[in-house]
């Protein structure tokens, strides 16, 4: 596929990686939706994206509302064949903390949104894409979730969060499997220490010991690189049912 004939819904589209990713798409001439929590802020990043944009205030947590919100958005860019998962949440605590043990409450959140949320996305989408006239290698979509090296190198206090993006890379091949018999394309990114609004929630002494731990280029990545990595992702078909590890070599230690 090529960036001026895609129709994406980006989750997490009014920040961070969704953002950026959408503005990638809308630069290359392809037309999106956004999805998030957020009315304001979604307003305000459709605007800044300019007339190839537009938002839908949704929970993907709830399938209904995603349901509802990708009928929509097939309806508003006239089908979908790129969906970008960049809803998400980094939650820390430790199984045995200072006030008691982790509750189930709190690990369920992290699964809900990072894994469910990613799930009824891709459903719908996928769902969505079916309906598409294929492209001339039979192409009808690419699905892209967002994981994290965590999944594989969870510090102390991700417990939670590991499991959920751990259970993101684990979906991604089967996912791939089932999904060629329609020609969509399952890929996932797994980045490290990205510039987001999650980043910048912590500390700065802690913001600064996370960077430089990254070997090269020892800082941390910029969304605008992730949505560069989206896009060569919906130019290359051959990229399917993996993970891809964007982190500058960064192998995190225990905490």
């Amino acid at each position: 596929m090529k960036l001026p004939d895609i129709r994406a819904i980006v989750s997490g589209g009014a920040s961070g990686l969704g953002f950026a990713s959408a503005q990638r798409i809308c630069a290359g001439g392809g037309r999106v939706v956004l999805l998030d929590l957020n009315r304001g802020a979604l307003d305000a990043a459709a605007v800044a994206l300019g007339p190839g944009a537009s938002g839908i205030a949704a929970d993907v947590t709830d399938g209904t509302q995603v349901a509802e919100a990708v009928g929509r958005a097939a309806a508003t860019l006239g089908g979908i064949n790129l969906a970008v998962n960049c809803a998400g949440i980094a939650p820390a605590a430790r199984m045995l903390g200072r006030d008691g043990p982790m509750s189930t409450p709190f690990f369920r959140r992290a699964i809900d949104v990072n894994l469910i949320g990613t799930l009824q996305l891709c459903r719908e989408a996928a769902l969505a894409m079916q309906a598409n006239v294929p492209g001339a290698d039979g192409e009808r979509g690419l699905i892209v979730m967002t994981a994290s090296i965590a999944a594989w190198e969870g510090q102390i206090g991700q417990v939670a969060y590991a499991a959920s993006k751990g259970a993101v890379v684990a979906m991604t091949l089967p996912m791939a499997r089932e999904l060629a018999a329609f020609g969509i394309r399952v890929m996932t990114i797994a980045p490290g220490i990205f510039r987001t609004p999650m980043l910048d929630a912590i500390p700065e002494p802690a913001r600064s010991a996370l960077t430089r731990q990254v070997p090269f280029p020892a800082r941390a990545g910029e969304p605008g690189e992730f949505a560069a990595l989206v896009a060569h992702l919906v130019e290359n078909g051959m990229l399917n049912g993996t993970v891809i590890r964007l982190d500058g070599a960064l192998r995190m230690g225990p905490g």
